[in-house]
């Protein structure tokens, strides 16, 4: 039998940069634990930020990872969509070059990562407010 549950989970405003939001999606997801197999798909409802998968360790990973979007899509191009600031159209880029969702294959009740592999909240406004997140497990439970 499939089992599938949808909860939102509100990340309060972060400075820009990149952030790991992994434990934050796990507290939110009690009935991962229940999991056998299955999928954990994050949905971001924002277009000024982004998510990804990768390096949970190391935090220089998250400086560099600000300093080379901010290389790739700099705010000093002569953008036409300026009413919410510089900031603004540069951050639109980045989260439609990184992506809206991520999917993490769930095994035995645990995200099926890598070792050093965690989730990212991609903040690319500087003053941006609460982000939204729908959160949709699906899977077979352990118990069926």
């Amino acid at each position: 039998m499939s089992y599938w549950m949808q909860r939102e989970l509100t990340i309060p405003a972060v400075r820009r940069g990149f952030h790991l939001i992994t434990r934050p999606i796990l507290q939110a997801i009690p009935e991962l634990a229940e999991i056998e197999m299955g999928l954990l798909h994050v949905f971001i409802q924002h277009t000024s930020a982004s998510l990804t998968i990768n390096e949970n360790a190391d935090p220089d990973v998250r400086v560099d990872f600000e300093t080379a979007m901010n290389h790739a899509v700099p705010e000093s191009l002569p953008y036409v969509h300026t009413l919410e600031g510089p900031d603004d159209m540069p951050a639109h880029v980045k989260a439609s070059m990184m992506g809206s969702s991520v999917s993490v294959p769930v095994k035995d009740g645990r995200l099926n990562v890598g070792t050093w592999q965690g989730i990212y909240l991609c903040e690319h406004r500087d003053r941006a407010s609460s982000r939204h997140l729908v959160l949709t497990l699906q899977g077979k439970r352990s118990d069926t």
